[in-house]
């Protein structure tokens, strides 16, 4: 029987639910620690510091996608086909920094995941609570739809 080293293998699974692929671990199930790939390979390695900027990074990534939710930038009366590609601009920034989350939830590691859901809880209330909102501001209508 031929021994198969697994660090050789270019993909190869084992019992503690790990993904072993070109050298580097995948976890395939919730996980806590700094040790972990972020979007990136190698990112952010072993470093707590490296860490801690990812989970900024999520962070702000997520309060961006609740800005760009429920902000109002167009003014009343533009011009339509500017406007429509505006939003559409709009529109397309939002849906690939949400994916960009997704992909980083998918890492998981549970800081992430929490960081993630704590950058929704706080982007939406600032921007899009009662909470923050002006006096008077309760017309405004956000530039995008809500996502669904």
């Amino acid at each position: 029987m031929k021994m198969v080293n697994m660090a050789e293998t270019a993909s190869a699974w084992n019992t503690t639910s790990l993904h072993v692929h070109r050298n580097s671990l995948l976890h395939m199930s919730f996980h806590w620690g700094h040790k972990s790939e972020i979007l990136f390979s190698g990112w952010p390695g072993c470093s707590s510091g490296m860490y801690a900027l990812a989970l900024i990074f999520v962070f702000v990534l997520a309060m961006i996608v609740e800005w760009l939710s429920y902000c109002s930038i167009i003014k009343p009366g533009a011009n339509k086909v500017a406007t429509g590609f505006f939003q559409t601009a709009m529109h397309t920034v939002r849906a690939g920094l949400s994916y960009m989350v997704m992909l980083a939830v998918m890492s998981f590691n549970g800081g992430v995941f929490l960081t993630a859901v704590f950058g929704h809880a706080i982007g939406f209330l600032v921007f899009g609570s009662k909470a923050f909102r002006k006096s008077g501001g309760a017309d405004k209508v956000p530039d995008l739809p809500p996502r669904k």
